[in-house]
């Protein structure tokens, strides 16, 4: 959503040529997806997902019921703290897992075998974490739904709510809880096999053109009252509204909505990031939507209007696949 005015070049003339040529790439690209098959098998953790001290950890321990898996406990422990082992709450909820000191007390492990329990070390907390999530998921396995969302909704709101609703109670709190997570898990696991392209991604490269030529407004949600502007993000989101795919609002919580293709994966319809430190997606400043040919529909900055701009540029930090998984 910040300006991007550097190494940002417009791709001058020729606007008509290049958007017959992004119309047949998509149809060429989803002509050719049949023989694109995802594969099956085991979840695991996508390379240099979490912060590289809590990787193993968050892979042996992800691993230690069916209800649970490392992208699983990797998105939960960003939801809960931000991967932040000194995190805590105004409801005194402590560490990278976010204990409340009663829970803690009772479920808290001694993983490290150093001869303590510190909720603020990460070698306890994560498999705490994992082994907590255990138990309630075992608490509810009778209950109706989806294990993992009611083992989730249990870390919540408590394992007798989930049995009392028969399911994820209707709190709004828990209810986006359990979706966040379950959004966020998506972009934490390695991708199984090539990542075939989705029918949302055309539709939403669809809309985006239909606005080229529209002028950037920060804050812009394409509103009659903005006069039909938008910036960058509130572009990605409304392109893929069009097509049933709810984003979130901004660019660096955008990037955590599906699996992560490379450069050399790229689809049409992908969402393409940049960001200022290219070691953390919270530095995200700008998104747009890869078209091909190296290519992105974007809302630049103020002053610019809606355009096609070339991704290859040193702040591209990756890229994200809405609807995918």
């Amino acid at each position: 959503m910040r300006r991007r005015r550097a190494l940002l070049l417009a791709v001058g003339g020729g606007g008509g040529l290049l958007s017959l040529f992004v119309a047949l790439l998509v149809v060429g690209t989803y002509a050719a997806s049949a023989s694109l098959l995802a594969g099956g098998g085991a979840v695991s953790l996508a390379k240099g997902a979490v912060p590289a001290a809590y990787a193993q950890l968050i892979d042996k321990w992800g691993n230690k019921c069916p209800a649970l898996n490392p992208a699983l406990l990797a998105a939960q422990l960003k939801q809960e703290s931000g991967f932040d082992p000194d995190a805590q709450s105004p409801a005194k909820a402590q560490g990278i897992a976010q204990f409340i000191p009663g829970t803690w007390a009772t479920h808290g492990l001694d993983a490290n075998g150093d001869g303590k329990r510190d909720v603020h070390d990460p070698e306890d907390a994560i498999p705490s974490a994992a082994s907590y999530d255990c138990k309630l998921a075992a608490n509810v396995k009778h209950v109706p739904g989806n294990a993992s969302d009611n083992m989730l909704a249990a870390y919540n709101a408590g394992p007798y709510a989930v049995i009392k609703y028969g399911g994820v109670p209707p709190y709004s709190e828990t209810k986006n809880y359990v979706a966040t997570i379950r959004r966020m898990e998506q972009s934490f696991a390695a991708p199984t096999g090539r990542l075939s392209p989705t029918k949302q991604g055309a539709g939403a490269i669809s809309f985006a053109q239909s606005k080229l030529g529209t002028p950037y407004l920060w804050g812009g949600n394409g509103t009659a009252a903005q006069g039909g502007r938008f910036d960058c993000s509130g572009l990605t989101k409304a392109a893929y509204a069009k097509v049933g795919v709810e984003l979130p609002r901004v660019a660096n919580d955008q990037y955590d909505s599906g699996p992560h293709p490379k450069r050399g994966e790229l689809l049409p319809g992908d969402l393409v990031f940049f960001a200022s430190d290219l070691t953390s997606s919270r530095s995200i400043h700008h998104v747009g939507i890869y078209v091909g040919g190296g290519k992105m529909i974007n809302a630049p900055y103020t002053g610019a209007k809606i355009r096609y701009d070339p991704i290859d540029t040193p702040d591209y930090f990756g890229a994200t696949r809405p609807g995918a998984g």
